[in-house]
C-alpha cells in the first residue's frame, strides 16, 4: 500500500504543471508522509452539479492546475460530443488564490480542443459571467470561484448556453469524460489562441442593470456597502452611480479583493462576525440600510436598524420584500424558490394571481423554471432579472432592495414596517436554521440514517402530520438527499450541504396575525417554537 501510494504520487508529480504544487508534493514524498499523501490520493475531487470545490493543494483530492486541466478537458470533450465543435466558451474568475491561473488553463484547453474561448478581462462578479454567456451566445461558461468558502478553497462552476448552471445528467456525463483522461500529456494546451475580452461585456451588463428599476422611482436611500474582500465593489458602485443612488459609504477594510480575507473567519455575510465592520460603519454614518455581497458578488445581504441596533435580515425576509415590491410594480411571470426557502413566497404569488413553482435547492433548478420572473433562495440568492442573468445576482438585487427602501423612505417608512404589513396580510412566517459544520463527513451520513431509521413523531410538542424522504422524489420534485417534515403550523427540511461539510436543517413556523397590535406576541410565540423545534430536532438527529 505504502509503495503504491508513493508510486501514484510520483506519477502525479511528473505531470503536474505547477511549480508550487510540485514542490509541495515533492516534500510530502521525500518525508514519506503517508497520512497526508493518503488524504491527497484517496480518490479524486468529484465533479457534480456544483462543479468542483475544495481546498487548494497538490494531488487529485485538492484544487490545483492538474485537476482543473482535467476538468476543462472533460468539459471540452463533452461539448464536442454534443455537437458544439467550434462553439464559444466564456470564462470568468474571482480574486482567490490561483483563480487567474485556472481560468487561463481552461482557455488553453478549450482552444486546444477546437472550441473558441474568451476570458473576462479581470476578476469580476459571477453574475457578469452568467450574463456574458447569454449576451455572447456561448455554448458554455466556466466561473472559477469558491464563492463564500474559506480562503484556502477554490472552485470551478460550469454553465450551459442558456446561462444557468448544469444539472443532472450532464454532471455525470462530464465526470465520465474527465475520468477517461489518462494523462495530462494527452491534453493539448496551446500558449495562445483565445480572446481576452475588453470592458464591452461589463458595460452591456451594467446597461442592463438599469432595467431592474422602475423609471422615475425614488433613488434616495443611503447605504453602507461591504464587498467582504471580494470582487463586487467596482461593479456595484458603477451600477449605483448609473441608477442615481447616493454613493454607498464603503467598509474600507473589506472594500478591495484580498484572497486571504483577513478581517473575517468565513467570508460569508451569514457567518457570525462577518458583518461587524459594516455595523460599525453604519453606527458612524446612520444609513437607511447596509448592503453586503459575498466574495463573488452573486449573493446580497441586507441589514437594517431596529430598536436594539443593526440586524441582518434573513434571506427569506429579503425574498419576501423583493417579491412584494415586484408585485406592487405590476410584475408578471412565475415566482419561484427552492424547497428550503419560506413558504411565504407561495402565498404572496397566490394572492397576486401569479404562477408559483418550488424547486430543489440551488439556482441551477430555479433558473430552469419556465416563464421565470423572480426567483430566490434563503441563502441570500436573488434572481431579479432572469432575461439578463439566469442565476443569482447580488448586484441587481442590491439595486432593487435599495429602490424599495427609497420608495418606503419617501413615505416615512422602513423595510421593517413593510415586513410587519406582510406578516399581518399573510401570517408571520418565521424561519431559522440549524447548521452543523463537521470535520468528519460520516457524521452527516450518520445523522441522516438515524432520522430515517428512527423518525421523530413530534417536534416542540407538535405532531408531525407528514414525513417525506425526498430521495424517492415527489410528484413535483426529482429525487434529492433530504427529509421534509410537515407539522401543524410548521415545516422542517434536513439535508446535507451541496458545497460545504455541513448538515443543514431549515425550520419554518407560521403564526396567524390578526392586527399589527398582535405582532409582538406572534414574534414571541414564533421564537419560542423555533427554539424548541431546533432542540428536539438536534436530539433526534444526534447532533
Amino acid at each position: 500500500m505504502h509503495d503504491d501510494l508513493i508510486a501514484r504520487a510520483k506519477a502525479w508529480l511528473a505531470e503536474d504543471p505547477d511549480t508550487e504544487t510540485r514542490d509541495e508534493l515533492a516534500e510530502l514524498i521525500d518525508a514519506e508522509d503517508v497520512a497526508e499523501l493518503s488524504a491527497r490520493f484517496s480518490g479524486t475531487l468529484q465533479f457534480g452539479t456544483a462543479g468542483l470545490r475544495g481546498g487548494l493543494g497538490a494531488g487529485p483530492m485538492r484544487m490545483n492546475r492538474a485537476v482543473v486541466i482535467r476538468a476543462a478537458a472533460g468539459l471540452a470533450a463533452y461539448l464536442n460530443a454534443k455537437g458544439h465543435q467550434n462553439g464559444l466558451v466564456v470564462i470568468g474568475y474571482d480574486a482567490r488564490h490561483k483563480s487567474a491561473d485556472f481560468a487561463q488553463d481552461t482557455a488553453a484547453v478549450m482552444t486546444g480542443a477546437g472550441l473558441r474561448a474568451a476570458v473576462l478581462p479581470r476578476p469580476l462578479p459571477t453574475p457578469v459571467l452568467a450574463y456574458a454567456i447569454r449576451h455572447l451566445g456561448a455554448v458554455a461558461g466556466v466561473e472559477v470561484t469558491a464563492s463564500h468558502n474559506p480562503p484556502r478553497d477554490n472552485g470551478y462552476k460550469v454553465y450551459f448556453g442558456g446561462g444557468s448552471q448544469i444539472v443532472p445528467p450532464a454532471d455525470a456525463e462530464i465526470a465520465a469524460e474527465i475520468d477517461a483522461i489518462h494523462s495530462l500529456n494527452d491534453v493539448p494546451r496551446p500558449d495562445t489562441g483565445w480572446e481576452t475580452l475588453d470592458d464591452s461585456v461589463l458595460d452591456a451588463y451594467l446597461a442592463r442593470t438599469d432595467a431592474v428599476l422602475a423609471p422615475g422611482s425614488p433613488r434616495t436611500a443611503r447605504t453602507v456597502y461591504t464587498a467582504l474582500h471580494g470582487v463586487g465593489k467596482n461593479v456595484l458602485l458603477a451600477a449605483f452611480a448609473r441608477a442615481g443612488f447616493p454613493p454607498p459609504a464603503l467598509v474600507t477594510e473589506q472594500a478591495d479583493p484580498d484572497p486571504d480575507f483577513p478581517t473575517v473567519a468565513f467570508p460569508n455575510p451569514e457567518e457570525p462576525g462577518a458583518m461587524d465592520l459594516a455595523f460599525a460603519k453604519a453606527r458612524e454614518t446612520n444609513p437607511d440600510l447596509i448592503i453586503a455581497n459575498d466574495p463573488d458578488a452573486d449573493r446580497c445581504a441586507v441589514a437594517v436598524a431596529d430598536t436594539t441596533g443593526w440586524r441582518m435580515l434573513r434571506g427569506d425576509e429579503v425574498g419576501a420584500l423583493l417579491a412584494t415590491h415586484l408585485v406592487a410594480r405590476g410584475a408578471h411571470g412565475t415566482f419561484a424558490e427552492s424547497i428550503v426557502s419560506s413558504s411565504l413566497l407561495g402565498r404572496i404569488a397566490e394572492k397576486a394571481g401569479l404562477p408559483y413553482e418550488e424547486t430543489l435547492t440551488g439556482f441551477k433548478w430555479i433558473a430552469r423554471v419556465e416563464g421565470l420572473r423572480y426567483g430566490y433562495e434563503e441563502a441570500l440568492g436573488y434572481c431579479v432579472d432572469p432575461d439578463g442573468v439566469r442565476d443569482k445576482d447580488g448586484i441587481t438585487a442590491a439595486l432593487l432592495i435599495t429602490e424599495l427602501a427609497s420608495t418606503l423612505k419617501e413615505e416615512g417608512r422602513t423595510l421593517l414596517d413593510l415586513l410587519d404589513d406582510i406578516a399581518v396580510e399573510h401570517g408571520l412566517h418565521a424561519t431559522d436554521q440549524l447548521s452543523v459544520r463537521v470535520e468528519d463527513l460520516s457524521l452527516i451520513a450518520d445523522a441522516m440514517r438515524r432520522l430515517r431509521e428512527q423518525p421523530p413523531t413530534r417536534l416542540a410538542g407538535l405532531p408531525i402530520t407528514r414525513a417525506e424522504d425526498l430521495t424517492e422524489g415527489t410528484d413535483r420534485l426529482p429525487p434529492t438527499d433530504g427529509l421534509r417534515y410537515t407539522l401543524d403550523g410548521a415545516r422542517v427540511i434536513v439535508r446535507p450541504s451541496g458545497t460545504e461539510p455541513k448538515l443543514k436543517c431549515y425550520l419554518e413556523v407560521v403564526v396567524p396575525v390578526a392586527t399589527h397590535a398582535d405582532l409582538p406576541a406572534a414574534h414571541a410565540k414564533a421564537t419560542d417554537l423555533l427554539a424548541r423545534i431546533k432542540r428536539d430536532l438536534s436530539t433526534a438527529a444526534g447532533i
